[in-house]
């Protein structure tokens, strides 16, 4: 007795439902990016943006075109990377953010040293 292949198929709707949550989620992931210094923004714009693309013509535009992430996914797909001033911005927080860490999270004076001389 064999299983047919159909009774494993998904309905169109429902994987059209669940790319855009999944789009939606790699979506929030990369605005957060755009925030946090170490979190990648633009690897989970793609993924939003091809799971849009199999699931919504109006919110891969949307995306494509947004004031917001639509500059991050022209510059890839342009092969431009990252703007200067992005990477400038993205240096500074890493760099407030160590020395945060050094003057008030790390508590002694050999941990504070440890630490300046492995980040730097």
């Amino acid at each position: 007795m064999t299983i047919s292949n159909r009774m494993w198929e998904l309905p169109n709707r429902t994987v059209e439902l669940v790319m855009k949550i999944t789009g939606t989620v790699f979506l929030i992931i990369g605005g957060v990016g755009i925030i946090l210094p170490l979190l990648p923004t633009t690897p989970f714009l793609l993924l939003a943006l091809t799971c849009y693309a199999k699931s919504s013509k109006r919110l891969y535009n949307w995306l494509l075109y947004n004031k917001w992430f639509g500059e991050y996914i022209k510059n890839w797909h342009e092969g431009r990377g990252i703007p200067v001033k992005t990477k400038i911005l993205t240096i500074a927080l890493l760099f407030l953010t160590m020395g945060y860490s050094v003057a008030f999270v790390v508590p002694s004076f050999i941990g504070k040293a440890f630490f300046i001389v492995y980040q730097v």
